[in-house]
């Protein structure tokens, strides 16, 4: 399965919900989901009066919508969650976490990017360092006490120079640090449930998986 390359607001339309697909779009009336707030297709606005759901259905989409969020394929998607069963803990909170961790989710959190996609994107072109090392997987999962920041060469880009006057004004979750003189951040540790704000029901997801 290629990745999806079709118009991101039709996720969102799908899902019913904002999932921050295009950064600041998705704030302003420009968003399809103000414009148009109901499912994509020929049917979309006759979605609403359908018989209710199964829960099977629920389940399929809760997963899909963490994967849509998070920009990751089914079997990626898959083996993430396998490793979250492997760990201590409940199964639907350690998936997260690991999606979370990823490195382009971590740059998107410190405010480098404007959405996943872009920082996705921003990683995989080598505009970063992770402990002193260039690292441009995008799915590289970061640890307590990992360095992110942004290469030397990658500073003199119109881009970062933009950004540095405007990231100043970015929230940052608690577990993590931004110091924007050097353009650096630091993971002080794993995030909780709660420094995690993806509207998601992570309960219908491990069900999805334990059928």
């Amino acid at each position: 399965m290629a990745r999806y390359t079709g118009p991101v607001c039709k996720l969102c339309r799908r899902e019913g919900e904002k999932l921050l697909l295009k950064g600041e779009r998705c704030f302003t009336p420009k968003c399809a989901l103000e414009r148009r707030a109901y499912a994509p297709g020929m049917h979309g606005r006759q979605a609403q009066f359908r018989r209710k759901e199964s829960d099977y259905s629920l389940q399929l989409r809760e997963k899909q919508k963490a994967r849509r969020i998070y920009g990751v394929l089914e079997r990626q998607f898959r083996r993430y969650f396998k490793e979250a069963e492997r760990r201590k803990g409940l199964t639907g909170v350690n998936l997260l976490i690991l999606l979370e961790s990823r490195l382009d989710n971590v740059v998107y959190r410190l405010g480098f990017a404007d959405s996943r996609a872009q920082a996705r994107q921003l990683v995989r072109h080598g505009h970063f360092d992770v402990n002193g090392r260039k690292t441009d997987i995008p799915s590289f999962l970061v640890k307590p006490g990992d360095v992110i920041a942004v290469r030397e060469r990658s500073k003199k880009l119109t881009y970062f120079k933009d950004l540095s006057a405007v990231i100043e004004h970015k929230v940052v979750p608690e577990w993590l640090s931004l110091d924007i003189s050097k353009m650096e951040g630091r993971v002080l540790a794993l995030p909780t449930r709660e420094d995690i704000d993806a509207s998601l029901n992570e309960q219908l997801i491990v069900e999805y998986y334990s059928r």
